[in-house]
């Protein structure tokens, strides 16, 4: 199995568990499982998908990513702490900006200033920042040109830095030109 595929499929299990909160583990496997077929309709698989799912939520078990709970003698799943933290994650990287099809000649600027005993976190927030096209202008001043306040507070819970970031919307940015040039904007 590929890695990318068993991430697929602990996405879409985490996935299901959290819309559905508190889900029965009957109803969970043959929901992954026509999800699964979703994204791979035609293709032969060498796996047996039902197999698959039920193998992919015992490691998501082990991982601490979702815990089981029984009520009235049925057993169902529940996403943890730790699992929430995974979603958030895997959404994350999924995530674009959409981009208008005007500029509303405002910048978004996020400031940050997260000491050093953090510098994981500070180094995470830049590496998400970059692969959401935001333009470095100091060592903690990113800029971006469309709306992203969403993005921006789902990496500040994912990364636990609330009060250690600002996002700012901003009208205008001294010497710009050279920026509007960066995005296309000109």
């Amino acid at each position: 199995m590929k890695k990318e595929t068993k991430i697929m499929v602990s996405k879409i299990i985490l996935g299901i568990v959290a819309t559905a909160g508190l889900l029965s583990v009957a109803a969970l496997a043959p929901n992954a499982v026509q999800c699964i077929e979703m994204f791979y309709p035609n293709k032969k698989r060498k796996y047996n998908s039902a197999w698959y799912i039920k193998t992919c939520i015992g490691r998501l078990k082990q991982q601490g990513l979702i815990k089981f709970e029984s009520k009235n003698g049925k057993t169902f799943v529940r996403l943890t702490e730790k699992g929430k933290e995974k979603l958030l994650k895997y959404q994350l990287q999924e995530i674009k900006i959409k981009k208008p099809s005007k500029w509303d000649n405002k910048w978004r600027v996020i400031i940050f200033d997260i000491k050093e005993n953090r510098r994981y976190i500070r180094d995470s927030l830049r590496k998400e920042l970059i692969n959401l096209g935001f333009f470095n202008l100091q060592k903690s001043v990113w800029v971006y040109p469309y709306e992203c306040e969403e993005v921006v507070i789902m990496l500040k819970s994912h990364l636990q830095i609330g009060k250690d970031v600002l996002y700012m919307v901003v009208d205008r940015i001294e010497n710009d030109k050279w920026l509007k040039k960066e995005f296309g904007l000109c």
